[in-house]
């Protein structure tokens, strides 16, 4: 699953903020707040700075729908995502690449019932609507300066 950590699923932007287990990403060209979990010791992590990074934000689905239209969104604007709607930019099994203000992996829920394809299949391009468990996990992509998305 190498593409999934590629740049095509790296969210770009900056930490905000860090204490405990949690950093506050808030992504490039947005006004969200991220609140994510971080795995490893935080006190690795760069300190809350204007100077960009980039990162793998991952989420495990609860439910997963496409969608016949709508916008790209992540609720809530502060704090740790619920909702996740966007469009799909990468498909592997089990788990899609989001972009919905900036760039999710998200892996899919496991049971068939949590995925509603009312609206077609699951492909790149198609718009999906993400109810996400708690969780939401950060993990640097590297140590250099990102580049604006």
């Amino acid at each position: 699953m190498a593409s999934m950590t590629q740049p095509a699923a790296t969210a770009r932007g900056i930490i905000s903020e860090v204490r405990d287990s949690i950093v506050v990403f808030q992504p490039s060209g947005t006004t969200y707040r991220l609140h994510l979990s971080v795995a490893d010791n935080p006190g690795r992590w760069p300190a809350a700075s204007e100077r960009p990074v980039q990162g793998i934000i991952r989420v495990q689905a609860r439910k997963l729908w496409t969608v016949p239209s709508g916008g790209n969104f992540i609720v809530p604007i502060f704090g740790p995502p619920r909702t996740i709607q966007g469009r799909v930019q990468a498909v592997e099994q089990g788990t899609i690449v989001v972009h919905a203000g900036t760039r999710f992996v998200i892996e899919m829920p496991k049971e068939d019932s949590a995925i509603d394809l009312t609206h077609g299949p699951i492909q790149v391009g198609s718009i999906v609507n993400v109810a996400a468990l708690p969780g939401a996990r950060f993990e640097l992509a590297g140590s250099e300066v990102a580049a604006a998305d």
